[in-house]
């Protein structure tokens, strides 16, 4: 029997814009009351203390409003997000690898072309698990809203595409404001949602889009690339001939050619393997 529609989906994904806007508030007076300078969080130049102080602090109010919503709108658990671990370890280790596998792949790519010049690389144990743990944080935050909240309330109003395109876009624009935006950055971005979504259409669960999301930023910025529009600690540093629309320029990887392809061809990948899995499941 088909399944009806719910057609209160769609408003209880709205409440996906509190989830953003709130945590953001709370977060500057967290970094007010701390005493942290404030301007660190608006340049492209990332601070890893002062954002993973703003990062969980957000995260902190985001979870008990998420609660919130859960228990009395959605009248469901808060782990029915998508947070269920049961059965779930290779599908993290495959998001975990998939991401580094990509970052690896276009950085060896840009470098043969001459794209990007290899500097100079420098080893920061500290620096890496200040990075590890930022970017823990950034894909746990976004995912948890976008897909754990947004998408999952979208499915019960629309179809899957439906559903992956309105979150896509949402997603898109809050990476409207980031550092050196360009038009072809924010197609990538909205290209991403897909490509983070499409394991959760079968799944509903969170934890490969977060292993992938988190893999992602984490070897984009290890191998030197800009994350968003952002700089971060890289392991390997490197130069840009020429800023393009091959290397991305300043806004980085995302706002490349090559980014188009491997995002088409990822979430191509990703929807027909968990596709298969849900079906010999069911």
């Amino acid at each position: 029997m088909k399944k009806v529609k719910n057609h209160s989906g769609w408003i209880k994904s709205l409440l996906s814009f509190f989830l953003l806007v709130v945590p953001q508030f709370f977060g500057g007076i967290v970094l007010l009351l701390l005493g942290y300078d404030l301007s660190k969080i608006n340049n492209a130049n990332i601070n890893l203390n002062t954002m993973i102080t703003l990062e969980y602090s957000m995260i902190i109010s985001m979870g008990i409003m998420l609660w919130i919503f859960m228990k009395f709108i959605d009248k469901q658990p808060l782990i029915e997000i998508g947070l269920q671990t049961k059965g779930r370890l290779k599908e993290f280790n495959y998001g975990l690898i998939m991401g580094l596998v990509i970052m690896a792949f276009a950085y060896v790519s840009l470098s043969l072309i001459g794209e990007i010049v290899f500097e100079n690389y420098t080893f920061n144990l500290q620096k890496i698990f200040l990075s590890i743990i930022l970017f823990v944080g950034v894909s746990v935050f976004e995912e948890v809203i976008f897909r754990g909240y947004m998408l999952k309330n979208l499915l019960e109003s629309f179809n899957p595409y439906v559903a992956l395109f309105i979150s896509s876009i949402f997603f898109s624009l809050i990476h409207g404001s980031n550092p050196n935006v360009t038009t072809l950055g924010l197609c990538n971005i909205f290209l991403a949602g897909f490509f983070l979504g499409a394991s959760y259409i079968f799944t509903k669960n969170l934890w490969f889009p977060i292993a992938l999301h988190f893999s992602w930023n984490f070897f984009q910025s290890m191998f030197g690339f800009k994350v968003s529009g952002l700089d971060s600690y890289s392991i390997i540093e490197f130069t840009i001939p020429e800023n393009n629309m091959l290397n991305g320029g300043e806004f980085g990887f995302e706002s490349s050619f090559l980014s188009i392809i491997i995002l088409i061809i990822g979430t191509f990948i990703i929807w027909n393997y968990f596709k298969k899995n849900n079906l010999e499941k069911s």
